[in-house]
């Protein structure tokens, strides 16, 4: 089972400084999403609106085309974590809070939360609260995997994991999403490390939806041009530039456009070096100050 998402002209308001402003955003169900955002950008606040820790200031958030705030038939359908897990009692033992999990969640899967329990090598004799870092974090992953849930949420929940064991809860997400699928969101800054699971991208920027698109559709839009920069210029003419680097005769520049298979083609046929720009370059590019073209 999975569950669309429906946004209508949210705001979310922190002492009078917006931290959402406007949203319009709708998810279809049963797809992964990669939420991006520098710092600041509102997607701690977006995802807890989508978990019902919060009441938007303004406007409507649907999740399965219900009301979410306080309708608890829809919100026990939802599991957000988050770097730490949130358990019902820290002093106690990895048992007790996953029984506390799987009491709460109705699509809970034992026999996958034990699987993942000894792959994560999370140690089950002591408490929670005396866990590693990294063994907390595997913890949350345990359970925002085998809730199953039609709505999963995974905010920067890999941080305490060393690089085996991120690359270990890629692998299980996407395996278990073909078995279960449901709509799962992940908010993350190691962007091209994550990237191939996006099916789609949405970024963020100051409390805004900068940019929602079909992630390999985002990536077929960037191209980085290196050449002699009267020839660069003249095949960018009138294209938003950006990143753009000059070092003697020689420029480079990124160009983020639908024509960019049109540009790609003349560029090599003007002998410039075309390379293609991975999702968080792109990121980078498109919310930051902008280099316009002279």
């Amino acid at each position: 089972m999975s569950l669309p998402i429906d946004l209508e002209q949210v705001a979310v308001v922190f002492d009078g400084q917006p931290a959402l402003s406007n949203l319009d955003l709708h998810l279809d169900a049963g797809k992964i999403y990669g939420l991006l955002g520098r710092n600041g950008a509102g997607k701690s606040t977006l995802l807890s609106l989508l978990a019902a820790l919060r009441k938007p200031t303004t406007g409507r958030v649907l999740v399965g085309g219900e009301e979410l705030f306080e309708n608890y038939a829809i919100t026990r359908q939802v599991t957000l974590i988050r770097e730490s897990p949130d358990v019902l009692d820290a002093s106690e033992k990895l048992d007790y809070n996953l029984e506390f999990a799987a009491q709460m969640r109705s699509g809970w899967d034992e026999p996958y939360a034990r699987e993942l329990v000894r792959k994560f090598s999370i140690p089950t004799n002591q408490a929670v609260s005396s866990l590693s870092r990294g063994q907390r974090s595997a913890l949350g992953i345990v359970i925002g995997l085998a809730s199953r849930s039609p709505l999963t949420i995974f905010d920067e929940s890999y941080l305490g994991l060393d690089t085996p064991s991120r690359y270990l809860f890629y692998e299980e997400l996407l395996a278990d999403f073909m078995r279960a699928p449901r709509t799962v969101i992940v908010s993350t800054h190691l962007i091209d490390e994550v990237a191939p699971m996006f099916e789609e991208t949405l970024i963020l920027d100051r409390g805004r939806l900068l940019l929602q698109s079909e992630t390999d559709a985002l990536r077929a839009k960037g191209r980085r041009f290196t050449g002699n920069g009267i020839d660069v210029d003249r095949l960018l003419a009138g294209e938003q530039l950006y990143g753009i680097r000059q070092l003697g005769a020689t420029k480079s520049a990124v160009v983020i456009s639908d024509r960019a298979a049109e540009l790609d083609a003349e560029g090599h046929r003007s002998g410039i070096e075309v390379e293609q720009v991975g999702l968080q370059d792109l990121f980078v590019y498109l919310t930051q100050e902008q280099e316009v073209a002279a």
